[in-house]
């Protein structure tokens, strides 16, 4: 790991990771009323310990625990359980679905804003700057 690496820490796979959940999100709702469309997401928290893991911040301290699936690369789409399914099998909740885009949406704005900082104070004391 680089120097530069340490100095932005997770930020930038936080920030594709949180994309690639966008794209996912807004397929959904793009489907809305596709028939036998299923709803899909990652599981972020679990995406995000695995890139923890991967970068060596965090590990197993027993071999009986569960090893972390996907990476910060290609994290595991997986389907949503819905909580009710339309007659022609399509699984998206629009609602749940628009909220959850929001949301990330709002998370990825503060990570750009987080890595950003992050650049500008590695510029700052690259030339110097306080």
């Amino acid at each position: 790991m680089t120097a530069i690496d340490k100095a932005l820490g997770i930020s930038p796979q936080v920030l594709a990771l949180r994309a690639q959940r966008m794209n996912l999100l807004s397929s959904n709702i793009a489907n809305a009323n596709t028939p036998g469309y299923k709803a899909r997401d990652i599981d972020f928290a679990a995406t995000m310990r695995q890139v923890e893991v991967s970068q060596g911040r965090v590990e197993r301290t027993h071999s009986a625990h569960i090893a972390l699936s996907g990476s910060g690369e290609q994290p595991d789409a997986l389907y949503r359980v819905p909580a009710e399914v339309s007659p022609d099998g399509n699984s998206v909740d629009s609602a749940m679905e628009h909220q959850a885009f929001m949301e990330n949406a709002l998370r990825y704005q503060a990570s750009i804003q987080l890595l950003d900082s992050r650049i500008k104070g590695i510029r700052n004391a690259i030339k110097g700057d306080s």
